[in-house]
C-alpha cells in the first residue's frame, strides 16, 4: 500500500483542502503516515500571507531535499499560496520538487474527473466546508487574490447536499469558508447570498451548529446579520477583521470602509444579536502608521472589547500594491513593540470577559481529546477542556466552568458522556 504525508500551514481553507486531498488518496488505496520519511508521496500545502509563514514553507521544502536525494523515486508536490503563475521560476528555485499545483486544485497525477467534491471519510464533529474560492477585493497588503484568483462560488444545492452527507458521516457542526464569505453567490444564477445559504443549511436534520468566516466589513449585509439573529443553528459568533483604527491607514490598505462605518456595523450586530461574541484581525506597523495612528487602533480595540483579537506585524508581500507603492518604513522593533501592546491589552480584556463565565454552565460540542482532556467549543466559540473517561467525541454536553483564562475555559461535566 502506497503511503502519503501531507504537511499543512496557514488558514482554515488550507486545512480543509488538505483534509479532502487526504480523503481522496485514502479512497484510492493510499495510507496516511505521520512523517515524511515514511511516505512515497509528500504534499506540502503552503501559506505566504506573511513573511514568517513563507519562510517556514521555504525551509520545509529545503529540508526535504536530502530525503528526495536519498529516495529519488518518491514524489514531492507543493500546493497552496506559494504557487503562483510563474511555476517555471519555482521549479528553478526548487528543482527537487516534482509538481507544483495551485491552491484548491488536485495534483497532476490525480484524475480530476474523479476528484470533484471529495469529502472527508472520517470527518471531525466540527468540519470546514469551503463555499467560495478566491477574492475580488485586492487589499493592498494581501497576496491571496493573486494566488487563489477571482471569486467563484459553489452552487447552493451542491453545498447543501455536501453538508447533508457530512452529517451522515457524523458531523454536528460546519464552518463555511471563503476568503470573503460575504461575497458568496454574487457570481451564481439568481445571485443567492450567504444569508440564503444559511437558511437552507439551517433546515438540515442532524446538523446542530453553523459558523462562517472570513467576513469583510464592506460586504456584510443587514440581511445576513438578521439571519444570524433568527436562525437557531447559526452560532452567535462573528469574525469581522478591522485591520486598523485609522482611516488613512484603512484607505492605504484598500479596505473600502471607514472607522465610522465599522463602528456602525458593530453597533448593528450587537443590537440585533444579544450576546454575540466578536473577534477581529489587526495589522500593526503598516507603512506610515505613526504612533498617533497606532493609538487610534489601540483605542478602538479598548472601546469595542473583542473576545478575540488576531494581531500580526505588517510584512511586505512581493507582487502586492502595498509592496509597490509604499516604503516599509516602520522598524521591526517598533512593530514588535506595538504588537506586544495589542496582545497585552487583549489579554486583559479577554481575561475579564471570560471570567464572567466562572460558575456558569455551557453547552459544548466535543471535538477531540488533547493532553488527556476532552476539548470542544461553546456556540460562541469559547474553547473548553474537561476530563471524562467515557468516549465523548461528537457529543453535545453541558459543562460547568470551574476555571477561566484569556484563551480557554476548564470545567466539569454536569452529566457523564454515554459509554
Amino acid at each position: 500500500m502506497l503511503k502519503y504525508y501531507i504537511w499543512t500551514i496557514g488558514c482554515q481553507m488550507n486545512k480543509a483542502e488538505s483534509e479532502r486531498l487526504g480523503s481522496y488518496l485514502e479512497q484510492h488505496g493510499y495510507q496516511a503516515v505521520v512523517t515524511a520519511e515514511e511516505a512515497e508521496f509528500i504534499i506540502l500545502n503552503s501559506c505566504v500571507v506573511r513573511q514568517s509563514a513563507e519562510n517556514r514553507v521555504v525551509n520545509k521544502i529545503h529540508a526535504l531535499k536530502p530525503l528526495k536525494r536519498a529516495h529519488p523515486e518518491l514524489t514531492l508536490a507543493v500546493t497552496g499560496c506559494l504557487v503562483n503563475s510563474e511555476v517555471k521560476k519555482l521549479k528553478e528555485s526548487f528543482s527537487h520538487v516534482d509538481y507544483f499545483f495551485k491552491p484548491g486544485e488536485y495534483p497532476p497525477w490525480i484524475d480530476k474527473a474523479q476528484s470533484d467534491h471529495v469529502l472527508p471519510q472520517h470527518p471531525s464533529p466540527a468540519t470546514f466546508v469551503p463555499i467560495i474560492q478566491g477574492c475580488n477585493n485586492f487589499c493592498s497588503y494581501c497576496i491571496v487574490p493573486y494566488r487563489r484568483g477571482r471569486e467563484k462560488s459553489r452552487p447552493v444545492k451542491e453545498v447543501v447536499n455536501e453538508v447533508k452527507e457530512l452529517v451522515c458521516r457524523g458531523v454536528k457542526e460546519v464552518t463555511l469558508l471563503g476568503q470573503n464569505v460575504d461575497s458568496y453567490g454574487h457570481d451564481l444564477p439568481q445571485t443567492p447570498d450567504l444569508a440564503d445559504l444559511l437558511y437552507e443549511l439551517n433546515a438540515i436534520d442532524g446538523l446542530a451548529r453553523i459558523r462562517f468566516l472570513t467576513n469583510h466589513p464592506k460586504d456584510m449585509s443587514s440581511k445576513l446579520i438578521e439571519q444570524v439573529a433568527n436562525l437557531d443553528k447559526v452560532c452567535e459568533e462573528i469574525s469581522l477583521p478591522v485591520q486598523s483604527g485609522n482611516n488613512d491607514i484603512l484607505k492605504a490598505m484598500g479596505r473600502g470602509y471607514t472607522v465610522e462605518r465599522y463602528l456602525e456595523l458593530i453597533s448593528e450586530i450587537r443590537r440585533k444579536i444579544p450576546g454575540i461574541v466578536l473577534s477581529t484581525d489587526v495589522i500593526v506597523g503598516f507603512p506610515s502608521e505613526t504612533e498617533e495612528r497606532f493609538r487610534e487602533t489601540l483605542d478602538l480595540l479598548s472601546t469595542l472589547r473583542f473576545d478575540k483579537v488576531h494581531v500580526a506585524a505588517y510584512s511586505p508581500r512581493p507582487g502586492t500594491a502595498a509592496a509597490r507603492k509604499f516604503v516599509d518604513n516602520i522598524p521591526s522593533p517598533e512593530k514588535r513593540e506595538r504588537l506586544g501592546r495589542v496582545e497585552k491589552l487583549q489579554e486583559s480584556v479577554a481575561t475579564e470577559i471570560n471570567a464572567q463565565l466562572l460558575g456558569k454552565t455551557v453547552e459544548i460540542l466535543v471535538e477531540d481529546r488533547k493532553g488527556g482532556k476532552w476539548q470542544g467549543r461553546t456556540r460562541s466559540g469559547k474553547l473548553v477542556f474537561f476530563s471524562d473517561k467515557s468516549d465523548c467525541r461528537g457529543q453535545l454536553v453541558k459543562v460547568r466552568i470551574e476555571k477561566t483564562s484569556p484563551w480557554a475555559l476548564q470545567g466539569n461535566l454536569e452529566t457523564n458522556c454515554p459509554d
